[in-house]
């Protein structure tokens, strides 16, 4: 973990789906900016960017229309319209965020087109299987594929059926949903996928929401309904500094008698 006085926070918070929201953008933002996207903000300070192919679109909305903090597409050419679609709301931990962009910033280092199409080979239920390793229940339905984790203070979804592509674009329907904390205003979030958003980056948001890694946040800013379930430890302050016997101030040379 980073030194105490680096850390934005006073207090540690596990698991990460009971931290709620920071309200900072620039964790998983920096992936991006990193692997080339530019940049634009509007006059509400709204975030937008485009990867250097224009195929991924990612928006960083805390002035938008609605409760959805993040919208992020990725399409099939610059102009056409999103082949998949990301959502994360307002209350969504940045680290859950921070987990996708990552990954999809990597895709984008490395030239793949991944992130558009996906991974051939990959399973449409390969995102499960973390959570299942990390003791989540997994069940198949007929229509419905569901997670919990021993809490049930979290909650993942997939349909198992067949949506209509433009229901799920213009965001009246999800293939995938994920949401964390009590029930509740700002302690409960909600993220969502549609069909064709590549395996790969929504499996690496499920690695984060099933990794027990503490986060940082401060306590006084934890969502109220949240804390009774979470693991909370304080944050160590830096230890004070040691003196050594050499950085020890010598004592004054004696001043000579009047006379001498």
């Amino acid at each position: 973990m980073p030194a105490a006085e680096e850390i934005d926070g006073d207090v540690y918070v596990s698991p990460v789906y009971l931290a709620g929201s920071t309200y900072i953008g620039d964790p998983a933002l920096r992936p991006l900016l990193d692997a080339g996207f530019t940049l634009v903000n509007d006059d509400l300070a709204n975030a937008y960017l485009a990867s250097p192919d224009q195929k991924i679109h990612a928006g960083w909305l805390p002035e938008g229309e609605d409760d959805c903090l993040w919208r992020i597409t990725g399409h099939e050419q610059p102009f056409t319209p999103p082949r998949w679609l990301a959502t994360f709301d307002h209350y969504t931990p940045v680290e859950v965020v921070a987990a996708f962009t990552t990954t999809l910033a990597e895709d984008q280092t490395h030239g793949s087109n991944a992130s558009v199409h996906g991974r051939l080979g990959a399973s449409k239920t390969e995102p499960l299987r973390p959570l299942a390793e990390a003791g989540w229940r997994v069940d198949h339905g007929p229509y419905l594929s569901v997670s919990q984790p021993p809490d049930r203070l979290a909650l993942v979804t997939r349909v198992n059926g067949r949506l209509d592509h433009h229901q799920e674009i213009s965001d009246q329907r999800s293939k995938w949903t994920v949401s964390g904390g009590a029930s509740g205003y700002s302690s409960e979030w909600l993220g969502t996928f549609t069909t064709n958003t590549p395996t790969h980056l929504i499996t690496a948001t499920m690695n984060r929401l099933a990794d027990p890694t503490p986060v940082a946040r401060y306590k006084d800013h934890l969502p109220e309904r949240n804390r009774g379930a979470a693991r909370i430890t304080p944050v160590k302050p830096p230890a004070p500094p040691r003196w050594t016997s050499s950085a020890r101030r010598s004592p004054a040379p004696a001043r000579p008698w009047p006379g001498r």
